[in-house]
């Protein structure tokens, strides 16, 4: 019997290497996990030790806590020596003459003998448990007899009161003073912790442990540690990377549980590793958070070798299979199948060709080969006769049938003697296709040498985007359900129908067959609209958009809505492609002596532009353009824009620096519209926090809502008590019930919880909707469950003090959105629908909201029938409303 032998053929070759390649691929994958959990294990570890380490620091400080205020502060016993003395420094600052100098005293404000009696003995039991210790340690005492403060360090303290850190002295007595307070004033919070801090003079990251004491008749006495944590932490991990933190995740019996595995947690906060571990009897939790970069760093400096040695096996065996594939194993399986291919082709070819051939075989007399206008001419010729004069006159003569005259070109096969070749050309076809190209060469050659110029050009901006198209479609033909494939191939479209678009319009603009399409607008709608065109390429490549309107959100412009918005889409366009990584920021505002023009500017962080790009304002596509891997920018931009604005009777202006970025200053005149100011806003009455970490934002935002009505505040300016009803913040760390958290990249807003929302801020009509719908949402919460009783409605709209507003402002809305329906103005039509849905809503007007919500909902649907008719119906219910308040 013969053995079964391996059959070594291309396939299982290529199946062999494609195994081999995947145990490699896995085999990376396990040591690259188990590397990880290494590195996660270790640092949980460490994490726990720190934690054992800081809950003993702070129990044991607890007891010290209870020492100074029962033994030295409470129980003074016999009367104060009079060999005590202190040194007055400043004004209600004084500092405790003592022998020992491990600690050093200040007491700050006016106090009695006794009070000093108190400060020594504090230093001196301070003195015993600071005495080994290298650390900065602080203790703050809030005296409630007196309502003096005590400060006791191991910091030189009569030496920086007195010298070069007088002013660092004073921030902390006042900010500990502060902070004190505040915890003496809250009754339910004995004890409390503040996150970790860092001397600014000295790199000492420490806590404050502060606790309170209530004496009967007296104010509550506070006092307060600094606890350092420099001596925890291991070399190998930045105190930069350590956190604070209030913990309210954990039940008490894991926060009792000894268990490593359950006092350590590790989650991913996007773009950081966080390892949490628990502090037990605290409501604390200590947080390490390492970047995922730094993670990726040290997985590759410890795998370096095995990284090396699975790529060194993965080239070797790409480099096997092709060698293998190229010069041992030429597959031979599917020779019939590409025989087959190959005559399909050829057969392709023949019938493509413009002149007449045919192959003929004498021997069996038989044609091989053929097309159409071979087979239309072979019943009226004679092969042979063609064949015997062809040889006289070096195988091409001349032959007319019906009129036609036909050039014959006649050759014999090497191969097959039996075999001749005849091809057949139209002579009057080709004169008369020759006389066309001559003319049209003849009116080619009168074209102005800047014509050819910009043809040339035109041809190249062209070209690329076409061909990128027939890539990315043939990729997707090969590979379906490719989304990237797909965004490639819409925004290569989008370009070139912007290309085409703007050389539409720049050719009306040059023959003067454009006119302005002046009409009545809504400015910040506009914006919108553009915003929401750029979002995905600026979330695409991690751009921030900043879009601040400086004039009024309501405010209605007259001009050409359509040529404004084709000016800022296209530079916002342009800005994108030269802009790798920073920002870009669109400014709109108004002149105070000129309110009839706009002045916008677009400012970008990119690479600038160079003098030929500069030179495409004067003449499009005079010098190349800039491009980043998604696409080129259009050299017709900088000249459409300009021709543009001019037509809006302004100017474009284009400063580039290289490096730093571009400026592009846009003025038009869009004269405002005269419109009556409502007598109350939108957001009357509201009352926000603003806690907007970036300033930019911070400014935008707030201009939004002061500008809709309401009351915006800052954690700095709100007093102790005030409340508010939203939180507006950009860091989800501050997110708290009833909370709007702004992003750049989302479209319109979503909401992450029943009370939450996250909204673009660039976006006033999403800040508007989300803002009312968490009204609303807390309107509904603290009205009751049962629907209002019928009747009840007017009966609450008369009683809740709102009725003269509601007659005052209502019907003029009503009487508005007939006139916006009538003139099919839809932005404005959206913004006063929204506005009367608010004041519904506010006055717990069901039917009212209902109707609102319906009426939008048709004018998204542009249904005008169904617009007239709601509106309609919306009169007869305020109309109602007013009747019933009039009896």
């Amino acid at each position: 019997m013969v053995p079964y032998k391996f059959p070594l053929t291309s396939g299982n070759v290529t199946r062999f290497f494609v195994m081999f390649i995947l145990v490699l691929l896995l085999t990376l994958g396990f040591t690259v996990n188990n590397a990880v959990n290494t590195w996660l294990t270790e640092k949980r570890y460490a994490l726990s030790d720190i934690s054992h380490s800081l809950q003993k620091r702070i129990d044991t400080y607890r007891f010290a806590t209870w020492q100074i205020y029962e033994n030295l502060a409470a129980s003074a016993a016999g009367a104060p020596s009079n060999s005590l003395q202190e040194t007055r420094l400043r004004p209600d600052v004084y500092y405790l003459e003592k022998t020992r100098r491990k600690t050093e005293a200040l007491i700050f404000g006016s106090h009695d003998s006794s009070t000093l009696d108190m400060t020594l003995r504090m230093s001196n039991y301070l003195d015993t448990l600071w005495g080994a210790e290298n650390s900065t340690w602080s203790m703050y005492f809030l005296n409630g007899q007196d309502n003096s403060m005590v400060l006791i360090s191991t910091l030189p303290l009569k030496d920086m009161a007195t010298r070069y850190q007088e002013s660092a002295i004073n921030s902390i007595v006042d900010a500990r003073r502060s902070e004190m307070l505040q915890q003496a004033n809250a009754l339910d919070e004995r004890e409390s912790f503040s996150p970790l801090r860092r001397f600014s003079w000295q790199n000492d990251h420490y806590f404050t442990l502060r606790t309170t004491f209530n004496q009967p008749g007296h104010l509550a006495t506070v006092v307060a540690f600094d606890l350092p944590i420099n001596d925890l932490i291991p070399r190998n991990m930045p105190l930069e990377n350590f956190q604070l933190k209030q913990d309210s995740s954990l039940t008490s019996a894991e926060a009792q549980s000894d268990d490593d595995a359950q006092n350590t947690r590790i989650t991913l906060a996007n773009p950081n590793v966080e390892i949490a571990a628990s502090l037990s009897s605290t409501p604390l939790q200590l947080v390490y958070r390492v970047p995922l970069s730094n993670l990726v760093l040290d997985t590759l400096h410890n795998l370096l070798w095995p990284l090396l040695a699975h790529l060194a096996l993965l080239v070797m065996a790409l480099a096997g299979l092709i060698l293998l594939r190229q010069q041992s194993l030429r597959p031979n399986e599917n020779q019939s199948a590409e025989l087959d291919a190959l005559r399909v082709l050829n057969e392709e070819i023949v019938a493509s060709l413009p002149v007449g051939l045919l192959v003929y075989d004498f021997a069996s007399n038989r044609t091989v080969i053929s097309n159409k206008i071979a087979e239309h001419l072979l019943p009226h010729l004679n092969l042979q006769k063609i064949i015997n004069m062809s040889d006289q006159h070096q195988g091409v003569l001349q032959a007319t049938v019906n009129n036609e005259v036909y050039e014959i070109r006649h050759a014999r096969s090497v191969m097959s003697p039996h075999t001749q070749l005849f091809m057949m050309r139209d002579q009057d076809r080709e004169l008369l296709v020759n006389k066309k190209l001559q003319k049209a060469q003849q009116v080619l050659d009168k074209n102005h040498q800047m014509r050819q110029q910009l043809l040339q050009h035109l041809g190249h901006a062209l070209d690329r985007p076409l061909h990128k198209v027939v890539g990315q479609l043939q990729q997707l033909s090969a590979s379906a359900g490719d989304d990237e494939a797909r965004l490639d191939v819409l925004q290569e479209t989008q370009a070139l129908h912007r290309l085409v678009e703007d050389i539409v319009l720049l050719n009306r603009l040059e023959t003067h067959d454009w006119t302005p399409d002046a009409t009545s607008f809504s400015l910040q709608a506009l914006l919108d609209d553009v915003t929401m065109e750029l979002l995905p390429l600026t979330r695409r490549k991690g751009l921030t958009l900043l879009v601040r309107n400086r004039l009024n959100s309501d405010e209605m412009r007259f001009g050409d809505q359509r040529a404004i918005r084709k000016v800022l889409s296209t530079l916002l366009h342009y800005s994108l492609i030269t802009t790798n990584w920073g920002k870009i920021t669109l400014d709109i505002d108004s002149p105070a002596e000129r309110p009839d023009r706009l002045v916008i500017h677009i400012v970008d962080t990119g690479a600038g532009l160079t003098g030929d790009e500069l030179g495409n304002t004067d003449f499009p596509f005079l010098g190349e353009t800039s491009q980043d891997r998604f696409g080129q920018a259009s050299g017709l931009a900088f000249f459409l824009c300009k021709q543009l604005c001019k037509q809006l009777g302004g100017h474009l202006e284009v400063h580039a620096k290289p490096d730093i970025g571009t400026r592009y200053s846009i003025n038009l005149l869009v004269p405002p519209e005269n419109l009556q100011p409502q007598e109350e806003k939108l957001l009357e009455g509201v009352t926000a926090l603003i806690e907007i970490t970036v300033d930019d934002v911070r400014k935008i935002v707030t201009h939004q809502l002061e500008n809709w009505g309401a009351n915006c505040i800052t954690p700095d300016e709100r007093f102790s008590g005030q409340q508010h009803d939203v939180l507006v913040t950009d860091d989800p760390a501050r997110l708290a019930p009833w909370s709007l958290l702004l992003t750049d990249d989302e479209q319109g807003f979503r909401a992450i919880s029943d009370n939450q929302f996250r909204v673009n801020f660039n976006l006033s009509s999403a800040m508007q909707d989300a803002l009312l719908q968490l009204i609303e949402l807390q309107l509904a919460q603290d009205m009751p469950d049962e629907e209002p009783a019928a009747g009840q409605e007017e009966s609450s709209l008369l009683n809740s003090g709102y009725y003269q507003l509601f007659v005052d402002t209502v019907p003029d809305d009503v009487k508005r959105l007939y006139t916006e329906a009538a003139n099919r103005d839809y932005s404005s039509l959206a913004q006063t629908a929204h506005r009367l849905k608010g004041v519904f809503a506010m006055l717990n007007l069901v039917p009212g909201k209902q109707l609102c919500e319906t009426l939008e909902q048709h004018i998204k649907e542009c249904d005008d029938s169904n617009i007239k008719n709601t509106t309609s119906d919306i009169d007869s219910y305020v109309n109602e409303l007013l009747q019933q308040g009039n009896q």
